[in-house]
């Protein structure tokens, strides 16, 4: 637990967009695999990608539990005042605002290219790594990773480029 704990949280964190539900999430993988008896089933050197496969699957069960509320919350405050969410003000980016960007293009990433970017970038692992917590081939992880970056790279080069054309006027 004690190693693994921190890229569990990191990664979480990123799937669920929140510290305080990956803690949430690694808590509940822990337990749940504490209670299973799961952790002595699992041979010792595939213990990491299986700990990051059951923590992406937990995580994505949070997420979609968190939807279906945001949708039952949404459906109720519109009949309530409209408050759109504006964008992020700032004439340039300090590294905090392009740090917020990236997370940001990141998130609108769809789950699957979300994981695999998270993995590779965020926790080191290699593409090898990657398929066994995927459960995909290293070629699937390499394309996915392939087109999720030319995403974040297309959406960034266009949220910057509006960033810089709101400080001008």
């Amino acid at each position: 637990m004690t190693e693994h704990e921190s890229a569990l949280l990191r990664y979480a964190a990123r799937l669920v967009n929140s510290s305080s539900a990956a803690q949430d999430v690694v808590q509940n993988v822990f337990i749940k695999c504490f209670r299973g008896g799961y952790m002595d089933s699992v041979a010792p050197g595939a213990m990491k990608s299986w700990l990051f496969r059951v923590t992406h699957n937990e995580a994505v069960d949070h997420v979609r539990r968190e939807a279906r509320l945001t949708v039952l919350h949404e459906e109720h405050g519109e009949e309530s005042c409209h408050n759109p969410a504006g964008s992020d003000p700032g004439d340039t980016a300090s590294q905090d605002e392009r740090r917020e960007m990236v997370f940001r293009a990141l998130a609108r990433l769809n789950p699957r290219e979300k994981q695999v970017v998270l993995l590779r970038l965020q926790e080191g692992l290699s593409y090898r790594e990657i398929a066994d917590v995927t459960r995909r081939t290293t070629g699937n992880v390499g394309n996915i990773l392939h087109h999720a970056v030319k995403k974040l790279a297309k959406r960034l080069k266009k949220e910057v480029g509006a960033a810089n054309v709101s400080g001008m006027t």
